[in-house]
């Protein structure tokens, strides 16, 4: 279990709490506005109303007690930056913070964010590479060339097995698992045979798949 600081409370903000939470976390919210405070009490260890630009207030907190430290400031670039800057300065371990742009996560990343993440632009990643292909259903991106990807089963392979369509040697791709029925199987062999209710996960460079 980890002790998890979210700073913000916005859209992005509040599903990132509830899924730390659902994952059986610890979890400390932060937020100037009060309503937003009150919605996240459900789900978290603790919530307070507060600036987390003022040094006083976010040193209270004992910044460095916490595994990770979450900025999900979204509308306000400036108090993104000054939040970021002080987690760091008063012992955030792991600080992850959001930015907008990339001219954004370069200013964080050089302020004291260890990890940036940019929510718009990787689900518009996702949503391009699913719904402008007949075959992924999902991915997970793993550097700027390669990424396991969940594929369906393409027509002609229904009946053959991973041996005989030699899917390594002729995509240069790896099958990692079979999914069918929501149940992952990763105990696979070159003798499975593929069914047309299956989907694979496999791991690839973006062209190959």
């Amino acid at each position: 279990m980890k002790s998890v600081l979210v700073i913000g409370l916005g859209n992005f903000g509040m599903l990132t709490v509830k899924k730390i939470h659902e994952l059986g976390h610890q979890v400390m919210a932060i937020d100037k506005n009060e309503e937003r405070v009150n919605s996240a009490l459900p789900y978290v260890t603790n919530a307070l109303i507060g600036d987390s630009t003022n040094e006083k207030f976010l040193g209270s907190l004992g910044i460095n007690n916490f595994d990770v430290c979450i900025e999900t400031i979204g509308n306000d670039f400036q108090s993104s930056l000054e939040t970021t800057c002080l987690l760091k300065e008063l012992g955030g371990k792991v600080v992850v913070s959001r930015a907008n742009r990339e001219v954004q996560a370069k200013f964080l990343l050089r302020n004291g964010a260890d990890e940036v993440v940019n929510p718009e632009k990787q689900i518009a990643k996702w949503t391009a590479i699913r719904y402008t292909s007949d075959y992924i259903l999902d991915y997970i991106k793993l550097d700027d060339d390669y990424a396991i990807f969940e594929v369906k089963i393409p027509l002609e392979w229904i009946g053959k097995s991973i041996r005989q369509v030699d899917i390594r040697q002729k995509y240069k791709i790896n099958v990692m698992a079979i999914k069918k029925n929501g149940h992952m199987n990763l105990a696979i062999s070159a003798d499975d045979i593929f069914t047309s209710d299956e989907t694979l996960l496999v791991i690839g460079e973006h062209k190959a798949i």
